[in-house]
């Protein structure tokens, strides 16, 4: 009794969802102004390393942020390299920083102006040992080089 009502409301959704998720994804684009976004690309690219987070590096506000900081800490990136934003002093930054990288959470990490992801990635990239290359590639950290000694022994235990 209810399976063609329900199939049809399907196709119907089915029909109209593809076109409102296109528009909605318009209009977030469109509500950010020329002017917010054009700061937005300059802030992103005046650093190596860019960081939109929930507090400071010194007292991040929430256990993403603060794996983010742990994650570049164990990379050893330079602060001169680094500069982080705090989303929760600007409410407006939170929503276009949102907006701009169409990434739904903070923290959210640039390299050289690319949008790399969030913690998610991020650890992810760390655990794979990406982010480490990454950061090597784009100058950001030095290329690790193994020594002659170190290859010696190695070469020697094997």
């Amino acid at each position: 009794m209810f399976r063609p009502t329900l199939r049809s409301s399907v196709r119907l959704l089915n029909r109209t969802a593809p076109s409102t998720l296109v528009s909605s994804r318009l209009f977030a684009y469109r509500h950010l102004s020329d002017t917010v976004r054009s700061r937005l690309q300059s802030a992103v690219k005046a650093h190596p390393v860019v960081l939109f987070m929930k507090g400071t590096p010194s007292e991040p506000q929430c256990g993403f942020s603060r794996a983010a900081i742990q994650v570049l800490e164990l990379h050893e990136v330079p602060p001169e390299k680094l500069q982080t934003y705090n989303v929760l002093a600007d409410p407006e930054l939170r929503s276009a920083i949102k907006e701009f990288s169409e990434w739904p959470t903070i923290p959210q990490i640039y390299v050289n102006g690319e949008f790399v992801g969030g913690c998610d990635i991020l650890l992810g990239m760390h655990q794979s040992g990406e982010l480490e290359t990454l950061l090597e590639n784009n100058g950001v950290i030095p290329k690790y080089e193994e020594s002659s000694s170190e290859t010696t022994t190695e070469k020697a235990s094997s």
